[in-house]
């Protein structure tokens, strides 16, 4: 049964079991079975390719939800989260339109100039937390500033603040409007605040990167800290999103975001 008349059989295992031509697993060498396993022996190679082909092909897809490459799905998440969060909020917007009423004169929301993706201006919505004449008093308090590197303006206890504006600021009431502008498309659930023009004309060309990607309405430093952290760290909490963004990282931020919200610490 092993030799046939001209030795034809012996020779073809002999050449099966070469060098380099044995095939392994676990143990000792099968390689004289293969010439009787055709689905091994003749297309083991092109099987290899194939599965090759579709790991990749599903690390692709699965990298959509993890990687910078999803603009269209975090575009998704952000019409359907504003959405639900509109729906979800409506109560309290009624009841704020009727607090700021009656604490203090003036217009129910306030629309300022902020700078976005890649330095586009737009207009940027929250209820109103302060006097009507707040912007005219800004000047004079500029020498109060307690933001630590100066570029932006905090002050904990702001005289231009309503009774009003102080509660809806502390947990964040105040920004609610703004899941409009992520509807809208200037802004998105997740990342960096939006700045001021004067604050980004006051920028260094590292400081500049924060502004390649669609401001947030929160971010990394939103749940950090707030306002608590000095704007040389905002920044460098930044790029780290921008660096390592994705669907996933946003679904925890804004997750994580609501005890932040809801501790009230560094908001004001």
């Amino acid at each position: 049964m092993g030799l046939g008349l001209n030795g034809s059989k012996s020779t073809e295992r002999e050449k099966i079991k070469a060098p380099g031509k044995g095939f392994r697993m676990f143990g000792p060498d099968i390689s004289p079975g293969m010439d009787e396993l055709p689905f091994l022996s003749g297309s083991f190679s092109s099987h290899a390719k194939t599965y090759a082909k579709l790991r990749t092909c599903a690390i692709k897809r699965i990298r959509v939800l993890s990687v910078d490459g999803s603009p269209v799905i975090k575009r998704w998440l952000d019409i359907f989260g504003s959405l639900f969060a509109i729906v979800l909020l409506l109560p309290v917007f009624l009841v704020v339109a009727v607090w700021l009423k009656l604490d203090s004169p003036g217009p129910l929301i306030y629309r300022q100039i902020r700078i976005g993706l890649h330095g586009r201006p737009f207009y940027f919505y929250k209820f109103r937390s302060m006097y009507i004449d707040s912007d005219a008093r800004r000047a004079a308090l500029l020498q109060a500033n307690e933001s630590k590197d100066g570029v932006i303006f905090k002050m904990k206890n702001d005289p231009r603040i309503t009774r009003c504006g102080r509660f809806i600021r502390k947990y964040s009431i105040d920004e609610f409007p703004q899941f409009f502008n992520v509807l809208l498309g200037d802004m998105s659930l997740v990342g960096p605040r939006p700045p001021l023009p004067s604050e980004v004309a006051q920028y260094s060309l590292d400081d500049w990167k924060r502004l390649a990607i669609l401001p947030g309405i929160t971010c990394i430093w939103q749940i950090s800290g707030r306002s608590d952290i000095p704007f040389r760290e905002q920044v460098v909490l930044d790029k780290e999103y921008i660096r390592g963004q994705g669907f996933w990282k946003d679904v925890l931020i804004l997750f994580k975001t609501i005890p932040a919200v809801l501790a009230g610490k560094g908001a004001y």
